[in-house]
């Protein structure tokens, strides 16, 4: 797997992995995130992303996840491997720049930023 790249094998796709990461995993807050972390049995970290109409519309939804997904993976080297995220966005999130997401999630994941 490439450094910086995001592939398929590290996208939480599966309704039931999803489930098994906010059911069982370690959960943060944020003033615009809720985090759940789990362990999980492979060698590399995966990330699953919630965004709900409270949000916005379809353009500031999608903006939120490309935001996300880029923090994910020039951070992923700082994370412990074999790790599940599953990131929820809470109202509000479509208004920060990728600086302040960044901010905010380095702080609770402690990345170097």
């Amino acid at each position: 797997m490439k450094l910086f790249g995001f592939s398929k094998k590290e996208h939480i796709r599966k309704r039931k992995d999803f489930l098994a990461v906010i059911a069982s995993g370690q959960k943060l807050q944020t003033e615009h995130f809720i985090i759940y972390m789990k362990v999980n049995s492979q060698p590399f970290s995966r990330l699953g992303i919630t965004v709900s109409r409270q949000v916005g519309k379809a353009v500031q939804r999608n903006r939120v996840k490309r935001l996300l997904r880029e923090f994910f993976r020039l951070h992923k080297k700082d994370f412990y491997r074999g790790l599940d995220l599953v990131i929820i966005a809470k109202k509000g999130a479509a208004d920060l720049t990728y600086q302040q997401v960044s901010g905010e999630l380095s702080k609770v994941l402690r990345c170097k930023d």
